[in-house]
């Protein structure tokens, strides 16, 4: 479909962690046993609160769903935290009626880059993939997000849709994203996840486009 739909699971999400600038390799959190307290290390919180993230998401809709980012600076903890207005990106027809997403499955129709309607709210999440950067690392990721969402003018269901926009900041970080842009939103991030999953395995992947 063109960016995703129906009731399925939230995917518990993947780390990583950025040893330098050059290679950023994959570990995974187990969370803590419920009713037990995680200590963090005071170290390890300051090395954390050091942390930037770029976080790739779908969440649930009326119609098939929906792709989009949030990226920012992780608190002590490790955690994303409270996400506002301006750390969320992706291309989503204009408007909050549902003129232009109709018409947009036929023309190109005005596009807006910054949240839509239900992306601040976790309970509608239905996958996502957290990326760690450094600070440097980061702060171009950054820079090319802004400059997208000032140069994306259109959304088209089939030729400009929201998976094609958030695979091409992906591709931008060193990422491999899916060929299929037409896939529901929920299995386009998983497909992301499991593509690059891969990757940092074998030790292949590197963040050449952020270095």
């Amino acid at each position: 479909m063109f960016c995703g739909f129906g009731p399925l699971p939230t995917q518990a999400q993947d780390r990583f962690s950025s040893p330098d600038e050059n290679r950023i390799t994959a570990t995974q959190d187990a969370p803590p046993v419920r009713g037990t307290r995680h200590r963090v290390p005071r170290r390890e919180m300051s090395q954390r609160a050091d942390q930037y993230f770029v976080e790739f998401r779908s969440r649930y809709a009326l119609s098939y769903g929906h792709t989009f980012l949030v990226h920012g600076r992780l608190n002590a903890r490790g955690e994303v935290g409270q996400v506002t207005a301006d750390q969320v990106a992706g291309l989503h027809p204009a408007g909050e009626g549902p003129q232009l997403w109709s018409v947009g499955h036929v023309l190109p129709v005005p596009a807006e880059t910054g949240p839509s309607d239900g992306d601040l709210e976790d309970e509608y999440i239905s996958a996502r993939f957290r990326v760690p950067l450094n600070e440097a690392q980061y702060r171009r990721v950054a820079a090319y997000i802004r400059n997208k969402q000032k140069t994306s003018p259109t959304w088209h269901a089939v030729l400009y849709n929201c998976n094609r926009w958030v695979g091409e900041v992906a591709t931008f970080m060193g990422l491999q994203a899916p060929n299929n842009t037409l896939l529901y939103p929920a299995d386009y991030i998983a497909s992301l996840r499991s593509l690059n999953r891969s990757r940092v395995t074998d030790s292949a992947f590197s963040a050449h486009r952020v270095q």
